[in-house]
């Protein structure tokens, strides 16, 4: 897992619309588990023999961009050949290539007004700044703005929204998460605002939000050489750059001036302007401002590492091209340089200068090897189920990110996307979790997703305890942001992410495979695997309902009906 915060993506929940008439069959009744399959039971044996490898020294800590992990993905791919899985990958491999490219930005966006003063042009760096990942060339035309620091209840569908300071950050709509970083952005997310123009003392770089959070270079690291200079990376990042998104200015006053001319504004409210006080939002009908982006992106470095990806095809003419997920990382955080610890923790002896990463992730990349062997040589359900081992989670999620962007099928017609990141131990070493698996954001978007998982448990022959602790929208740990389930939730996917605790070997040069508790990584895998293939065997679109956390199955309140 991931082991620190993430900046979330500025994209809407509902970012995806699942065509569900033209892909599945209208079903009344909730998908419910699977009864008339006799699944196969996963083998012990292999796991173990599967993560003891991933996690050796040989694989030198898994870490992405290094021969270690090129060799996990190996061994990850010769076992999906063995096994009959169809290579979704480039060119007909397991392998799909994850770009992290380092760019230089040349900003030749500008914001256009038309008003009493005249036509005014600010250009990127005079009293206006557009950030690095601006997002794809676009020219939006507004007649009117929506100006204020407050905007509770306006409807800013498709409007430009003049953000002013002073006013305090709204609080989401409840059972929602944000998924933004900032006011401008909830304006989008939840206001509907097309763009927003936020005014801000003083537009010198530093005062230009990035519209995404950059991925952290690979450069940071070192391990780059050559000859001359090194080019100047204004940006590092796996996510494409020419995706069009609601774009943020950064303005001065004076660009508020220029937008506020021949308004008739009441005295009161231009004093509390000045003042930066809050205000409440009001119309400037006769503004017209245009937003041209058009940043340029160089690319002048690159770094490559790569998904592995392959399918079980489902029997159902119709519903195959539909599709099932499950991902586990297979990186990890590998090994010390230089004798150096790098910021890991050292448990083991000052020695041990491998981070094998046994349950982060080799307990889940193996038990996801199972759960692929089972639906190859098993029965198989309607829907397609696609499996990735993602590069890079440990360095920001890169090879889901980049998954999102270049999607080996398409996005609208994924079902559901089940992540496997820690199932091998107990939470923090106790006993008293033995039988807990902890399941995070199954019901934010889809309740049909979290109840089929709970009705899944309670039909095994031992059920686990679920435990929805880390699935509060106020988690301390965050956890529903760190691992790669969010970079598909982040788009619209009902996603569900299994995972059994932290502990003191999280992260350490400790957590070694001996310490694994390989019956409950097969029993919680298996739970995984006949949850997945409920999925992937019902007729019905799980339904995008965007309840929000905490409202399915297993929990009271108006909404328990949802999970009757």
């Amino acid at each position: 897992m991931h082991g620190r915060r993430l900046g979330s993506l500025r994209v809407a929940l509902a970012a995806v619309v699942f065509a569900a008439t033209a892909l599945t069959a209208r079903a009344p009744q909730a998908p419910e588990p699977v009864t008339d399959v006799r699944f196969p039971q996963l083998n012990e044996s292999e796991i173990r023999e599967w993560l003891s490898y991933l996690s050796s020294d040989e694989l030198q800590g898994r870490e992405v961009f290094t021969e270690g992990y090129g060799m996990a993905a190996g061994y990850v791919a010769d076992h999906l050949r063995q096994w009959g899985l169809k290579p979704l990958g480039d060119d007909g491999t397991y392998f799909q290539t994850v770009r992290q490219n380092g760019y230089q930005v040349t900003r030749r966006s500008s914001l256009q007004i038309d008003g009493a003063g005249g036509t005014k042009t600010f250009a990127h760096g005079d009293h206006v700044a557009f950030s690095l990942l601006s997002g794809g060339a676009q020219t939006l035309n507004f007649q009117g703005i929506e100006v204020g620091s407050d905007f509770t209840g306006r409807d800013l569908t498709g409007k430009l929204a003049v953000l002013l300071p002073g006013g305090p950050m709204p609080s989401p709509p409840p059972r929602i998460r944000f998924n933004g970083t900032s006011h401008a952005d909830y304006l989008i997310q939840f206001g509907g605002a097309a763009a927003v123009v936020n005014i801000v003392s003083s537009t010198r770089e530093d005062a230009a939000a990035p519209a995404a959070p950059p991925v952290p270079a690979r450069a940071a690291r070192g391990g780059r050489g050559g000859r001359g200079a090194a080019a100047t990376v204004d940006i590092t990042t796996v996510e494409r750059v020419d995706r069009v998104v609601p774009p943020v200015v950064n303005a001065d006053p004076s660009v508020l001036e220029a937008l506020l001319a021949g308004a008739a504004i009441p005295a009161d409210v231009r004093s509390r302007i000045d003042k930066r006080e809050p205000v409440d939002a009001f119309s400037v009908p006769a503004a017209r401002v245009g937003i041209t982006i058009d940043n340029a992106f160089k690319v002048v470095s690159a770094d490559l590492t790569e998904n592995v990806v392959g399918m079980v095809e489902g029997t159902d003419a119709r519903l195959k091209e539909t599709y099932v997920f499950f991902g586990a990382h297979l990186d990890h955080v590998g090994y010390s340089h230089n004798g150096e610890a790098k910021g890991r923790i050292v448990n083991a002896i000052d020695t041990d200068r491998i981070w094998n990463g046994a349950d982060d992730d080799g307990s889940g990349t193996s038990g996801l090897m199972a759960i692929a062997k089972a639906f190859a040589t098993g029965p198989r359900p309607k829907r397609s189920v696609v499996f990735v081992w993602h590069a890079g989670e440990e360095a920001g999620l890169l090879g889901s990110r980049y998954m999102a962007d270049h999607p080996v099928v398409p996005l609208d017609r994924i079902q559901a996307q089940f992540n496997i990141d820690m199932i091998g131990r107990n939470r923090d070493n106790k006993d008293t979790e033995a039988n807990t698996l902890y399941v995070i954001g199954a019901d934010r978007n889809s309740t049909d997703l979290h109840n089929l998982i709970v009705r899944t448990d309670e039909r095994m022959a031992h059920p686990l305890t679920l435990d929805f602790e880390f699935n509060d929208l106020k988690d301390p740990n965050d956890f529903y942001t760190r691992s790669d389930h969010y970079s598909y939730a982040s788009r619209g996917i009902p996603i569900a992410f299994f995972f059994t605790g932290t502990h003191p070997d999280y992260h350490a040069n400790s957590d070694s495979v001996d310490k694994i508790l390989f019956p409950k990584l097969v029993r919680v895998a298996q739970m995984i695997y006949q949850a997945g293939y409920a999925v992937a065997a019902t007729e019905r679109t799980l339904e995008r309902d965007n309840q929000g956390a905490r409202t399915g199955k297993g929990f009271s309140g108006p909404l328990e009906k949802n999970a009757r």
